[in-house]
């Protein structure tokens, strides 16, 4: 079965024509292709306004960003108290969980104005604080060797030994 010769120079218009009643058609289609001197047919196309990718006030608040983390992560390296159990590892695991969703943050504002090695630190920044999520969650829960403690002990249920 041999379909009939098609006449693909009308079914063509007709596909432009539907496209142009389309209410956010690109302004560009219908326009005859141009042909620069070089010979590579190239569509005309409006620049966008504005600097790229966002200009000096989101380079800045990118890097803001990713610096508070840093102060952050450097801060969870040389924690002052102890963080064995209790309200002090609480406090800890806030730390730890404010560090995650700041080095997100900045690896989701790194990425969006492609600052590339903004966003290497960031996300290095996202294992460090993911590393000591896993190192003050693992052992309470079992998973290490030793076993940790969420809570600790009372130290009035301690039985002093009578004479």
């Amino acid at each position: 079965m041999v379909d009939k010769e098609r006449d693909w120079d009308r079914e063509m218009r007709e596909v432009d024509k539907l496209l142009a009643k389309l209410p956010d058609a690109d302004p560009t289609l219908g326009r005859p292709i141009q042909k620069p001197q070089s010979g590579i047919p190239t569509v005309p196309r409006a620049l966008p306004s504005g600097t790229p990718f966002g200009g000096t006030r989101a380079f800045a608040s990118t890097w803001l960003r990713l610096g508070l983390g840093l102060l952050l992560g450097v801060g969870m390296l040389v924690w002052p108290y102890s963080h064995v159990c209790g309200l002090r590892l609480i406090f800890y695991m806030a730390g730890i969980t404010t560090l995650i969703v700041a080095a997100t943050w900045s690896a989701l504002a790194s990425w969006k104005h492609r600052q590339g090695f903004a966003h290497f630190l960031s996300v290095l920044l996202l294992i460090w604080g993911l590393g000591l999520a896993a190192g003050a969650v693992l052992p309470r829960i079992g998973y290490a060797g030793q076993q940790g403690l969420w809570l600790c002990p009372d130290p009035s249920a301690q039985t002093t030994p009578t004479r």
